[in-house]
This record gives C-alpha cells, structure tokens and sequence, in this order.
C-alpha cells in the first residue's frame, strides 16, 4: 500500500456511504482503499451501530479503553465521518444534494426503508442519471421474505453454511457452528465492490448509473460453492466433518509430538513425497491409497495410520521436513502467532494509521488491503475516522457555506 493521496485506482470517484455494521462499510473500504472520495454518512450522537460493538475497545495514549470499539475500525478506514440526521427534512435535503454530486451510493436499509426519505435509487436517478446505486439487504429487494432484517449469523444458518462447520454430532464438541468471522458480509462486500466496478464499466459505455441488488442470503448460498454443487448434482446432503474435506484425503490437521499441524495434499505426487518423507513409502503404491478418490474412500483407515506417524515429531520438525520436499503443510496458528509470521511482516500486513480527531487515540492498527496493483496500489490516507470528523469540512466541499453549516448544527441536523 502507497502513503501518496494523491494515487489511486478510483481516484477522483465520489462514494456517498449510507451504509453501517459490516457488508456495506467492507464494500466501501475496497473501494476507499483503491482511492475513492468515500464520505460516511452516520447519525449524529449516535454513529455506526459497531461503533459500541465492545469489548474490545481502542486504547489512548495512556494504555486506556476508549468508549470506541476495535470492530469499527476493521471497516471504514480512508473515509471521511460526516453526521446527518436524515429524519429531517434538512437532512434529507443534504443526502439529496450529496447524491447529486455523487458517483455511488451504498446503502443496507431494509427494503423500501429510504424511499420515505426520497432517497430510495428511483428518487436519486432522476437528477443523477449516472448514480450506480448499491443495496445490501439480508434477503433482497422481492420473494417472500424481503422485508426481513438479515444479520450474518442468521444467513450463516439460513444458507446451510453452519449445517456443513464444525464436528459431526456423534463426536465430541459436535453440532452446527458458525464461522470465525461474519463471512456472509465480508463476501457480500466483496461481491459488492466487484458490482460496483461492473456498473462502473458499463456507465463508460453507456454514461448511465443502475441499481445493484446485493442480498446476504444470495451470497451465503454462492460461497457454498463445491458444497452446494455436489448438493445439486448428486441429491446428497453434505455433512460437517471437522477439519477434513469431503474431496481431498489427507487435507486436515494433524496432531504431533507438541500440537498439530496442516497437511493439504492436493495430488498423487505430493501423497508420495510425504509418504517417502515419513518412512512409510508404501502407502503410496498401497491399491487403497494410490488415487485421491481412493484415499477418500479409505480415510478411515489411512488417516489414523498418518496420525500415528506425526505425533513422532514436532510440528516445527514436520514443517521442515516437508516444505523441502515441496509437501503443503503450515502450522496451525492462533491470530498473534499469525502477524508474527515473518512472511506476514514481510508483506507489510499490519499498518498503522497516525489520527488526530482529538478523543486521546493517536494511531489505529489495521490489516492492510491484499490488492496489490503494480501501477496503481491501495492507498493510505486516514485512519478511521471519529464520529462526525469530517462534517464542517466535507458539505463545505460540497456547497454548503459556514453560515448554513452552523443553522444545521444549531438545529440538531449535523
């Protein structure tokens, strides 16, 4: 990543952001990171919901908590934090004339939840015919559940994504769970910026903006990926299984001698050379393992054989032995021992952002975009941002004088 503000591949892209929590403000770093102008709209007093998603919180200066949660800086740096209260109609007014202004818009309301505002995407096309206007719903815009509100968990559970996570029921610490993180609304971000850029494309050749339509429910069945294919085509239900896969054999953990590891053979060669590098060669030309379908198909078998076998040396040993013979393995790390990999310090995945927003933090640390761009790379501009930073400064960019800015504060707008 690049400290030049100046750079950027979406430099000079106005993003107005009426999203919060996690799969709108996802979308609008990748694209605030790629060096658009993203201006994150809150409500005064109040702010983004994950604002107070704590513990933990950020520290100041003096080693202390804050009142501001570590969750909300996972997504909204590079942008700038400008309060608006649009229940009112002042308010209302300002989004409006933002949006006329804008080249994006980023919303995850409910259905229907800002055309009594008048800034649903019908209302805004009108004066900004090249507005590409992005909705992130839990469920989307038609069908049967459309109004629903949708958190990650609840997609999570919904898609089948928790039926096929965790350890099978008649095995200890068995039973659905969700995954580490809210995957549902990090891919919907994801998924989101990638329609963003199409719709973007296609304004280049047409000059006109479109609605996006980003449901957590759609992505949560996408990311199935595999899982759901071998659903659809075979009529077989998918099962957890752990850390093993329904389709490789060996690609799971392995206990050794201090903990355990990682062993992810993906092909014959690769089953061979660790079974040459474990002293156990002939498994390789074993007729019940000489194919991955084969080595699926015996598992049980083979891999309490291989267990036996790792738990002879370290996983430090093992990592060794094997990387030489070009045998996929890593250790299992928890997140501390993961920044201190010295290929992660290598690749500068950890950056720190000076900020000055006078509440007592002077930096924030965050996990760097993994957008490498050879010409135009990811940009460090800001740190995210306090409640309400950026206010005077933005609508005075905007077209509102001090006069009118100051009305709006005192009227509790801004």
């Amino acid at each position: 990543m690049t400290t030049d503000k100046t750079a950027g591949a979406l430099a000079g892209l106005k993003v107005l952001d009426l999203s919060r929590v996690l799969a709108g403000p996802w979308c609008t770093q990748i694209l605030a990171d790629l060096g658009a102008d993203v201006v994150k709209i809150e409500r005064p007093g109040v702010g983004d919901d994950t604002r107070t998603w704590g513990p933990p919180f950020l520290k100041d200066a003096d080693g202390h908590d804050t009142n501001q949660s570590t969750y909300f800086t996972a997504c909204n740096r590079n942008k700038r934090s400008v309060t608006i209260d649009m229940a009112t109609p002042e308010g209302q007014a300002l989004l409006k004339r933002m949006a006329a202004q804008s080249d994006i818009v980023v919303e995850n309301f409910k259905t229907g939840g800002l055309k009594q505002y008048g800034l649903d995407y019908e209302s805004l096309k009108t004066a900004n015919p090249r507005l590409i206007y992005c909705s992130v719903t839990g469920f989307g815009h038609d069908g049967p559940h459309a109004q629903r509100a949708g958190y990650d968990l609840m997609i999570q559970a919904t898609s089948g994504m928790m039926s096929i996570t965790g350890r099978a029921d008649d095995v200890p610490g068995g039973g659905p769970l969700r995954v580490g993180v809210a995957l549902t609304d990090l891919f919907t971000g994801v998924y989101a910026s990638t329609a963003i850029l199409a719709a973007l494309e296609v304004r280049h050749r047409t000059g006109e903006g479109q609605h996006i339509d980003m449901a957590l429910l759609d992505v949560g069945m996408a990311i199935l990926a595999n899982q759901a294919s071998a659903f659809l085509n075979t009529g077989s239900v998918p099962q957890r299984q752990g850390n093993s896969h329904p389709s490789l054999a060996p690609y799971q953990d392995f206990q050794t001698q201090d903990g355990a590891m990682l062993l992810a053979i993906g092909n014959n060669g690769q089953f061979t050379r660790f079974c040459e590098a474990a002293g156990h060669a002939e498994w390789a030309t074993d007729e019940r393992f000489v194919t991955n379908t084969l080595r699926v198909k015996h598992r049980d078998v083979l891999i309490p054989a291989m267990q036996a076998v790792t738990r002879t040396r370290t996983t430090a040993a093992w990592i060794a032995l094997l990387e030489d013979k070009a045998v996929p393995c890593g250790p299992i790390n928890n997140i501390a021992q993961a920044f201190d990999d010295e290929q992660v310090q290598a690749r500068g995945l950890a950056v720190s952002l000076p900020r000055d927003a006078g509440d007592g933090i002077d930096h924030i640390v965050g996990v760097a975009s993994p957008l490498r761009l050879s010409a135009t790379p990811p940009v460090l501009r800001r740190a995210p941002p306090s409640l309400g930073q950026h206010t005077d400064e933005v609508l005075a960019e905007w077209g509102v004088d001090a006069q009118q800015i100051a009305a709006l504060r005192q009227a509790g707008v801004v």
